[in-house]
């Protein structure tokens, strides 16, 4: 299976065995940071640093100034690495090792950006912003996250681009002394307080046929038992997927349900499909997009809930998270396996010209954690690789190999060398 290991581009600038040690994974492609969030990350093996701070979202790249002249919405450079062009360096140094890169491109995800700018933020029922998701039904939003792809994912030296969060974000976010979990919520209940009543979305609502208060209404009256500690109705376990659109209709009501995900699900799709065609314009011949992607539609966070036949009939394939058990991961990748053994079969839904060697079968790629300490198993790597290709997944990602302890890193050549 072809494999691609997650890196920053702190990771590799500044450390002459960076790439090496990668490339001596068994690993074909790097997957490096051009557009990201906020974060702080170790570097446990960096000659010159342990703790990187990048406090903003930023790109790590030189902007292309004309297109952003005058806009309010727009990228924040990064000023906490030296060089002037961290993205193209390391890009360089990778490819002296033999590695290919493809972008990875952070899209609805930027705290900074939504709070200076307030009114693009998510406003949930009760009104309360969530800086850190801009709102991508706004049309001012949905400009700047096309301009953004566009310019971050086709950087000189790369082969294609994994764009991440391109689409709705929600309650769900890892925020600095998160004090969010004394009432425990379900996964319909998250759903509900990540529905967005912006005036944008107000009017679309309104639109399909039911007054924006009344919705609003309904969500807070939903959510009320809630607070109380009432069970979401999501069967056992909480049932997946599946189980968590069960409890959003229980709470809400067919009617609401149905409308808001109508509402959601058309803004996420058009802003998907408007986002590749921007990133294939400005690409070359034979650039790959895959998307970051989640196969319930009405999820929302970095993995975005995606319809799986209609994303794998525009982009060039998904990264799944694949991090859990097999329970998990059958749930997570069979759906696009599914879609993928139908291409492959000649049934025509989400064939893509083959961008090299590979089938031009839709990639189906499943994003495995091999950071120990982060919840990943690097141990079982080859066992875990072999699930997600019964599943119908064809190649691997690593997430990350630049967070990884050496003891990680050995388990993962281990690992790659019994997958090939």
């Amino acid at each position: 299976m072809r494999a691609a290991a997650f890196l920053y581009p702190w990771d590799v600038i500044g450390d002459p065995d960076a790439a090496r040690r990668v490339a001596e994974l068994g690993v074909r492609q790097v997957t490096l940071a051009a557009a990201y969030h906020s974060t702080r990350a170790l570097t446990p093996r960096h000659p010159r640093h342990r703790v990187v701070t990048a406090p903003h979202a930023a790109v790590f790249y030189p902007q292309d100034a004309e297109r952003w002249s005058g806009r309010a919405l727009r990228p924040y450079p990064q000023d906490w690495m030296a060089a002037p062009d961290p993205f193209g360096a390391a890009v360089r140094t990778l490819a002296d090792a033999g590695l290919e890169t493809h972008s990875w491109v952070v899209l609805a995800h930027n705290t900074r950006l939504g709070t200076e700018h307030p009114a693009i933020a998510v406003r949930n029922a009760y009104g309360d912003r969530y800086p850190w998701a801009p709102c991508v039904a706004r049309p001012e939003v949905r400009a700047y996250l096309r301009d953004l792809a566009a310019e971050a994912a086709a950087r000189p030296g790369v082969r294609g681009t994994e764009l991440e969060s391109c689409g709705w974000y929600g309650l769900a976010h890892p925020h600095a002394h998160d004090k969010t979990g004394g009432v425990p919520l379900s996964g319909a209940a998250r759903y509900l307080m990540s529905l967005c009543f912006c005036e944008v979305c107000e009017a679309g609502y309104t639109g399909l046929g039911v007054p924006a208060r009344e919705v609003r209404g309904a969500v807070v009256r939903a959510l009320e038992p809630v607070w109380a500690g009432a069970d979401a109705g999501e069967g056992p376990a909480g049932g997946g997927r599946a189980g968590e659109w069960r409890g959003v209709v229980k709470l809400l009501g067919n009617e609401p349900a149905g409308l808001v995900r109508s509402w959601r699900d058309g803004a996420a799709r058009t802003l998907q499909r408007e986002v590749v065609a921007a990133v294939r314009a400005a690409a070359a011949d034979g650039f790959r997009v895959l998307l970051h992607a989640d196969p319930a539609a009405h999820r929302c966070g970095a993995n975005v809930g995606v319809d799986p036949a209609d994303v794998l009939a525009h982009t060039d394939g998904v990264v799944v998270p694949c991090t859990g058990d097999d329970a998990a991961r059958t749930d997570a990748l069979a759906p696009f396996g599914a879609v993928r053994a139908a291409a492959e079969a000649g049934a025509g839904a989400g064939a893509r010209p083959a961008a090299d060697d590979a089938s031009p079968a839709p990639v189906v790629a499943a994003n495995l954690t091999v950071v120990t300490a982060m919840g990943g198993s690097p141990g079982t790597l080859a066992a875990d690789a072999a699930h997600a290709a019964s599943l119908g997944a064809d190649e691997l990602r690593l997430y990350h190999a630049g967070l990884a302890g050496d003891g990680d890193l050995a388990a993962v050549r281990r690992g790659m060398a019994a997958v090939r």
